[in-house]
This record gives C-alpha cells, sequence and structure tokens, in this order.
C-alpha cells in the first residue's frame, strides 16, 4: 500500500547523530558515557557553523562559552579533555577550522566510541570541509 504525502504536511524531523545518542543512552555512567555526551554536544555545536544551519557568529560564540563551562564538569579522560575544548573553541571560527578540530577530536576520543559514532562524526568534518 502506497501512502501519498499530504499536500500540506511537514517533512519528518531526523535527529542528525543517532549513533552518538545512542551509544549515550547505552553506557553505563562514567567516563565512556561522558566522553558520547561530550562528543554529542560537540557535533550540535560544529552543525551550527555549517552553511545550510550557520548561527549567527554572537550566537556561537556563546554558546561556545557555555560548552566549555559543561565541558569542564565532566570526568572526561586527560586525553580527550584538550581536543573537546579545542573543538567547542572552534565552533566560533570558520567550517574548515572546525573540520580540523573534529578530526583532532576522533583522532583522541575514537577509542572511547563505537564506530557508528565515529564514522558520524567523520561524515560531519568531511561536510564541514566541503562547505
Amino acid at each position: 500500500m502506497h501512502a501519498e504525502s499530504l499536500p500540506y504536511a511537514l517533512e519528518p524531523l531526523r535527529f542528525p547523530f543517532p549513533a552518538l545518542a545512542s551509544l549515550a543512552g547505552r553506557l553505563p555512567l562514567g567516563g565512556g558515557r561522558e566522553v558520547a555526551l561530550a562528543a554529542l554536544m560537540t557535533a550540535r555545536l560544529a552543525q551550527g557553523v555549517m552553511t545550510g544551519d550557520a548561527l549567527h557568529p554572537g550566537e556561537r560564540v556563546t554558546r561556545a562559552a557555555a560548552a566549555k563551562v559543561w565541558l569542564a564538569s565532566l570526568a572526561l579522560p586527560a586525553t580527550t579533555r584538550v581536543p573537546f575544548a579545542r573543538c567547542v573553541e572552534s565552533t566560533t571560527g570558520t567550517a574548515l577550522q572546525v573540520a580540523g578540530a573534529i578530526r583532532s577530536l576522533v583522532a583522541a576520543a575514537g577509542t572511547h566510541l563505537d564506530g557508528p559514532s565515529v564514522q558520524e562524526l567523520e561524515k560531519l568534518a568531511r561536510l564541514l570541509a566541503g562547505s
């Protein structure tokens, strides 16, 4: 049975990072979960830099400052703390800067994430580098 779409129906919303959200929900409390949550939040901030979804620069600065405070409250492994902070700071700059920061983040935090989550971050970096 084929369902026709209604003429005034809205397109369904798609969450851009389902693997990261799923990983954060599956992991027990502690370092791994906090890495997944930090990666999800960082990816959402980075998405605000993309050409089609670009936020005003003032809004990006405000979001980055609040995110840095939130990151400081997490129990992140020492090897991931600086890459996460740099990635959040890069969201106030250009899409190309954010793409490079995400690639560095994947290199540092990739061992704490599962394959689909890493693929989502790598895809985001490619999209940012192309925009």
